[in-house]
């Protein structure tokens, strides 16, 4: 083997070993708060009510083609939570609710994310609500349109397990149990 070819085989090992590694790296994509919405939804006294958070922030770093390089961070202020109905709303951010003077935020953190189907895929992490952390994992829907993204996502959850709605709400006597959590997300590269 020549100087030459020896020097050519080395930087053609370089350069995959390189372009290899960046090609594997999950892309960070921002935020578009402003055309998301992060919604949840439940029953009191047998009516259907609706509710979202209007503020939280996301760290996505995402990349469809590998999403095992994925991760994705959701931090969630529950202060922010509105539903329209005055007296429900202004006893959500107390001590039988979310408590948000012990408990100032909320939080999801990816610890794997997988392909499940076409544009579909399964967020698993965990959930911080309250102190508690609890596995959850949000199947989602994902469309890509040049350098926006939208994702859709829906879990439920049993409130209780995460202590939401102490005391007298602690039964699905007056609230239900389980709550729908509803993610529509847009992000741009």
């Amino acid at each position: 083997m020549t100087l030459l070819s020896s020097v050519r085989l080395m930087l053609a090992a370089l350069l995959v070993t390189v372009f290899g590694a960046t090609s594997a790296a999950a892309a960070s994509w921002e935020l578009d708060a402003a055309k998301s919405q992060l919604s949840f939804s439940g029953i009191q006294t047998g009516v259907a009510f609706k509710g979202h958070f209007t503020r939280y922030s996301a760290q996505i770093d995402f990349d469809p083609d590998h999403p095992e390089t994925s991760h994705i961070v959701v931090v969630i202020d529950p202060a922010s939570a509105v539903t329209g109905d005055a007296q429900r709303d202004a006893t959500l951010p107390g001590i039988d609710w979310f408590d948000i003077v012990q408990f100032p935020q909320a939080k999801f953190v990816t610890t794997a994310i997988r392909k499940t189907g076409v544009n579909a895929y399964a967020a698993t992490g965990t959930l911080t609500l309250r102190g508690v952390t609890k596995p959850v994992t949000l199947p989602f829907t994902l469309a890509i349109t040049g350098t926006t993204a939208h994702a859709k996502g829906h879990l439920n959850l049993a409130r209780t397990l995460f202590g939401v709605g102490q005391g007298a709400w602690s039964t699905g006597q007056w609230i239900a149990l389980d709550v729908g959590v509803d993610v529509d997300v847009v992000a741009t590269l």
